[in-house]
């Protein structure tokens, strides 16, 4: 258990793991997208730690962007999803390769697809750090997961708790 300035933080996947996670799931991208005119999706904020480390791993060719959507208040998962800013990529009749850090409700993933969709993507594929074990309200396939964890908050290698501990190395869960 480590203690931030009064918050207790359970490390429950070390920097190890996820480093050895990060290689696995860059060689099976490689793989299936050697020749193809691939997109990188990175979606802000959280999923910027995975994304880098991913993107370091890769040794097709890909253009890399962001998008950012809202989807949190606090602990919560909020019902409306909200695009923070204009997305001028384009994705059209190209693969697109979606990172992100978590995959709880599925509201955020099933809203991207969408999107994408509408922008005339030719192929969407999930690439999540977390799939938390929670009831989907949107389900979504999966390609790519890092980890299955349990329904508690996490934090750390990106995912954040009121924009704090996205800098931990590690990844554990938030202490009340």
């Amino acid at each position: 258990m480590i203690k931030q300035k009064d918050i207790k933080i359970k490390k429950i996947i070390s920097k190890h793991k996820i480093q050895k996670k990060v290689c696995e799931l860059a060689k099976r991208i490689n793989e299936d997208y050697q020749k193809k005119d691939l997109v990188v999706l990175s979606v802000l904020s959280g999923s910027i730690v995975f994304c880098s480390d991913i993107i370091r791993k890769l040794d097709v060719n890909f253009k890399l962007n962001f998008i950012k959507v809202s989807s949190y208040a606090g602990k919560k998962s909020a019902n409306e999803i909200r695009l923070e800013f204009p997305f001028n990529c384009d994705v059209s009749n190209k693969d697109v390769l979606v990172i992100e850090d978590i995959y709880d409700t599925g509201r955020t993933l099933s809203y991207l697809k969408k999107f994408l969709l509408s922008k005339n993507a030719k192929n969407i594929t999930f690439c999540v750090l977390v799939d938390k074990k929670v009831k989907k309200c949107n389900k979504v396939k999966i390609k790519y997961c890092g980890f299955d964890v349990n329904n508690e908050f996490i934090v750390g290698y990106g995912l954040d708790f009121n924009e704090k501990f996205r800098g931990l190395p590690y990844i554990g869960v938030l202490g009340d």
